[in-house]
Formats: C-alpha cells, structure tokens, sequence
C-alpha cells in the first residue's frame, strides 16, 4: 500500500468480498537516500520507499469491511516505540471491533534501524522488549515494565484491545486483552524467539516445503513440551499450486498470504480473482488469507 497504489480501503473491500480471511500491509518507515543504489538484486522498488503507514491504513481497511482480519507482514517493531504503538494497536482493536493482528520483525536494513537508535546488534533486543512492553500495556490496569531498552512505572493506558487472549503457558501470562502477535522470520534463532513472546510465527519459508515441514514440526513439538496447543504458523508468499497448498494444510499451516502487486485497483483486483481461481481450482472453498 502506497501513495500511488490502490487505496487500503478499496482493497480491503475487494478482498472482504472474494472472501478472504485477511488483508495484511507491510512497512518501511523510510528508506535512506544513500542506500538506493545498494538493494539487492538492483535498485529499490518504488514501493519500498512509499508504503503507507500501517496502523493508518489498516484504520482505513476497518471502516470500510466488517469481517476481514487486519494484520501487519510486518511492523518493524523494534523501531517503534512501545507506548505510543501500543496505543493506537488498541485503539484499531477497538475501532475494528477485535480485527487485528501484529506480524512483527527486527529489520534487516542497518542505516534505517541507525535512524531510531537501534543498533542493528542489538535489535531482536528491541524487538522482545517492545512487544512484551506493549503487552503489559494491554493487558494490566496498571502497567510498568522494566528493561535494558524500555522501562516505565506504573502507567494507565487505555483503550484496551477488544481481544482476549488465552493463557500462552509463559511465566506469569495469565492471559487477558491483547493482540496476537506473530514473530516474522526465518533465522536459526527464529522458533526460540516465537515461543518466547510470540503468538504465531510469520516465516516467508523461502525454500519452500521442504525447508519449511520440518520447522513446523519442531515449533509443534515446542508448544507440546510446555503443555500449549500448536501455534499457529501464517506463510507469507504462498505457492498456489494445488500440490503445495494440500500440503501446507497436512502440516498445519494455519493462514497463507497471498503477495499482491503494488498497483491500481484494476491490477489488485485481477489478482485477487486470480487467487481465488488457483484456490478453487485446488479444491478450497473459500481463500485462505
């Protein structure tokens, strides 16, 4: 979503009608200049460099559907600070009427991180202090949180979240309002980091099934040692093909993001139909995310 992109409202709208589950935005708080030509693979996509900012245009997506989820593939997290973003997190909550979900990640992009004082070293630091931060705001009448990188004392912070989560088996989580957060990643650490402070894990799986079954299998296995259901895991980029999408629902992936163009609503709709008609055709009856 950006400023020369299908408005959220309308793709939110478009996507709530085709019967998806979900509609998920990504972010970038900025680009450095310096770094245009550096990108990977070739300069950066206008797109990285113009995204909407994601809590503004999830609020847009809310006002116009009433029943698809809203959620971030991903909110740099660790570069927002906790108080301010727990606030408007839970007054989207409440304006959506519980629609929200928190896919979040360190960033990978040093000079932007440098920008917001993260050091990029220390970043899933920030990460897992913020969202345990946001947490406490959430959920507690009283909040304090107390950290290397986040501390306050004794704070009121409302409006709460119109959720309510389950216990997540972590010391002291009772449970109580809150947003389910989904910890994006792929690295050796990531499933560590999951069951740690996350709610779901949000893998791209960039070497596809074979890469990704057996990852599952062991945050599965996790959640049975400490006694938790499995969490849920959401593919970002799924494959469309009727044999993959059959074994991503054997290994019990719970939600599919299907990636769509940064473009008009003409080239966003006919992607959506596009995806509905990959979906049908491989037996599903309704889009999975």
């Amino acid at each position: 979503m950006t400023d020369r992109s299908v408005r959220p409202d309308v793709a939110a709208r478009l996507a709530e009608e085709r019967g998806f589950e979900s509609l998920f935005v990504t972010e970038h708080t900025h680009i450095p200049a310096s770094l245009a030509e550096h990108y990977p693979g070739g300069s950066f996509p206008d797109a990285y460099t113009r995204t909407l900012d994601p809590i503004v245009a999830l609020t847009a997506a809310a006002a116009a559907t009433t029943t698809i989820r809203l959620g971030t593939s991903i909110m740099l997290a660790s570069q927002h600070e906790p108080l301010v973003t727990a606030k408007a997190l839970a007054s989207l909550d409440l304006l959506s009427q519980g629609r929200v979900e928190l896919g979040v990640g360190a960033g990978w992009l040093q000079p932007e991180l440098a920008n917001h004082g993260v050091d990029y070293g220390r970043r899933f630091g920030h990460l897992r202090e913020h969202v345990e931060a946001m947490r406490t705001l959430w959920r507690d009448e009283v909040a304090a949180y107390a950290g290397e990188h986040v501390r306050f004392n004794d704070v009121w912070s409302w409006p709460k979240p119109v959720q309510e989560l389950a216990p997540s088996g972590r010391d002291g989580d009772a449970g109580g309002r809150g947003i389910p957060v989904l910890v994006g990643g792929d690295g050796a650490r990531i499933l560590d980091r999951v069951v740690a402070y996350g709610d779901g894990w949000l893998p791209r799986a960039p070497g596809g099934l074979d890469e990704l079954a057996p990852r599952v299998r062991d945050l599965h296995g996790r959640c049975a040692d400490v006694g938790r259901a499995p969490l849920p895991v959401t593919v970002y980029n799924v494959a469309l093909d009727p044999a993959s999408l059959e074994a991503y629902r054997e290994l019990g992936v719970h939600r599919g993001l299907v990636r769509l163009p940064s473009g008009e609503q003409g080239e966003v709709e006919a992607a959506l139909d596009a995806a509905v008609a990959a979906l049908d055709a491989a037996g599903f009856a309704q889009a999975a995310g």
